[in-house]
């Protein structure tokens, strides 16, 4: 009769059971230590430290309420945050780019054009820039600039603010760009604080007390960063929407409304200048089409201890490539960085492309002009001028260097250049009708005036 022995077990099995259930026992407990931790600090994040009243400008005195949020809104202190074409270190863009002198001849920004700082140095920069100096602005310039706006609309009432002078009232602006701008001080809660926006929002037959909290995240920055004019005597602040958000909408608009904001000091063509109209721009490309947020790219979420907050440190997202593009954007830091400066180097060479060709128009007008032609016979080409004008001003004045919707950047471009060419074509006829003779050049040549523009170089070398 045989007998079965059991199998004896084997001392190294034992061991690595052993070491495996330690493990365990470590990491569970971590894990429940830091889950405990983490609720004792989200019991104490959202305790009021101070009443905050309406219409308060002071960042600091929020602050006391929202620590991680102000600590990380003055970073924008910092000016030595540069990237390519722009970032938050100022520079002078008419000595980097000298062809926008000749474009805005006779115009404010010819004479002064630097790169804006971030918001903190929002009403600093307007208070220093010489364009106070060419230009009497009205109050409304104050609108997007200081904290200060909605309390003087409140007191001043809409209309007398628009209009009064900016020097009667710029030693009442104290505050540069702040947190009253955006929230309500009671619930948080994201907010207009502008009428303008609200009025273009209104013609569109948009209601903005019903937007939903993503479409607010995008809405409290299109309060400001804008095309916009001044209308009427009363230099109301008004945003050209009626008939869309596009280039092409808002030249319509201008040219029915019968309005422009300089006439060019050589050809004398009635022209226009464009703002800063990122939200217009945004709103024609991708990543607004898939709901994405101004907010989620230039405040991406982050997290401190138990808390996710909105990065108030707003800057460029290559600044912050990991936190504003790799939560949805998988790829490598150093691809994705190569997207977006192919998309800006790109878009920059157009712009310097399209400045040669405007250049090219007014020197042609000008020819004309020594001819003889007289303002009627100068009209076709006074409007190819104005047109190409204001789209290359629209991607150029523009801050995201045609990013926010790449393929509405480079059809607005080429448009800019064929009208420029089209202008052009229109001048030298009209010098050949008068002379005989070709102005410039039958083949329509490159002006001299821009040589090496084309050259795209960091801001930093």
């Amino acid at each position: 009769m045989s007998t079965t022995q059991a199998p004896k077990a084997r001392p190294w099995l034992l061991i690595a059971a052993f070491v495996i259930g330690v493990i365990l026992l470590i990491g569970v407990g971590a894990l429940l230590v830091n889950i405990n931790t983490r609720k004792n600090e989200a019991a104490v994040s959202p305790a009021r430290i101070v009443e905050i009243k309406d219409g308060e400008t002071d960042p600091a005195v929020w602050g006391q309420n929202f620590p991680q949020e102000y600590d990380r809104f003055m970073m924008m202190q910092s000016d030595t945050v540069p990237t390519l074409y722009g970032g938050s270190q100022q520079y002078d863009k008419l000595a980097r780019f000298p062809a926008m002198k000749r474009l805005w001849n006779g115009y404010a920004f010819a004479v002064d054009f630097n790169e804006e700082r971030s918001h903190f140095y929002s009403l600093i920069d307007q208070k220093e820039t010489q364009r106070q100096v060419v230009v009497k602005q009205p109050g409304a310039c104050a609108n997007c600039h200081s904290g200060d706006a909605p309390n003087l609309i409140k007191t001043m009432g809409w209309e007398a603010f628009n209009h009064t002078p900016y020097a009667e009232i710029s030693s009442t602006l104290h505050s540069g760009i702040t947190c009253n701008d955006c929230h309500d001080p009671q619930t948080m809660a994201l907010r207009i604080t502008r009428p303008a926006f609200a009025n273009a929002m209104e013609k569109r037959g948009i209601d903005v007390t019903k937007a939903t909290r993503q479409e607010m995240r995008s809405y409290v920055c299109g309060q400001c960063h804008v095309e916009y004019y001044f209308q009427g005597d009363n230099k109301l602040l008004t945003f050209p929407w009626e008939k869309g958000l596009n280039i092409d909408n808002i030249n319509d608009y201008y040219d029915e409304y019968g309005f422009k904001d300089w006439a060019h000091k050589e050809t004398g063509a009635p022209m226009l200048k464009m703002q800063h109209p990122e939200f217009e721009l945004f709103s024609a490309g991708l990543h607004a089409q898939s709901g994405v947020a101004c907010a989620d790219c230039h405040m991406p979420y982050i997290r401190e201890g138990s808390t996710k907050i909105s990065d108030h440190w707003m800057r460029s997202p290559l600044a912050n490539i990991n936190n504003a593009c790799q939560t949805c954007h998988k790829q490598d830091e150093t691809k994705l960085t190569d997207r977006i400066i192919t998309i800006q180097n790109r878009t920059a060479t157009s712009l310097r492309q399209t400045e040669t060709a405007i250049i090219a128009l007014i020197d042609a007008i000008n020819t004309a002009k020594a001819a003889g032609a007289t303002d009627e016979q100068l009209k076709e080409a006074w409007d190819f001028q104005r047109k190409a004008n204001m789209r290359w001003d629209f991607i150029s004045s523009e801050n995201s260097t045609g990013f926010h919707a790449p393929q509405e950047a480079a059809r607005v471009l080429g448009d800019a250049m064929n009208y420029a060419r089209m202008g052009q074509l229109s001048a030298e006829r009209l010098t050949m009708s008068l002379t005989g003779k070709p102005g410039t050049d039958p083949l329509l040549r490159i002006s001299p005036a821009v040589t090496g523009t084309f050259e795209v170089k960091p801001i930093v070398q």
